[in-house]
């Protein structure tokens, strides 16, 4: 049986190598998805046909108006790292607080 070979993606190819500027100490840090790595934790999550089809709208919205190729998992995980922030900075006010107590 061949085994298809694993090659890397044009962002792992182009990225920048520049050692990142260090921010104040006192500047919250800020979450970012996990990106094009390999992914040893998983979890199931169950949506809606709607919400299905609009995270594949928002992922060609993506690709076709900002030039980003993501796939739907990466979104998922940048929405993710988002909402965390929003929630770790603003508790109580924040983004996820308000719309779960809607429910």
């Amino acid at each position: 049986m061949t085994r298809r070979p694993t090659l890397p993606g044009a962002a792992e190819l182009f990225r920048s190598t520049a050692a990142p500027v260090a921010e104040p100490v006192d500047a919250p840090v800020q979450r970012r998805g996990s990106g094009r790595t390999k992914h040893t934790t998983k979890i199931t999550v169950y949506v809606s046909d709607e919400e299905l089809l609009a995270l594949e709208q928002a992922r060609l919205t993506l690709r076709a108006s900002y030039s980003l190729g993501v796939d739907r998992g990466r979104v998922v995980r940048e929405a993710i790292a988002i909402v965390l922030d929003d929630l770790e900075a603003l508790g109580e006010e924040s983004l996820l607080v308000r719309r779960l107590r809607e429910q």
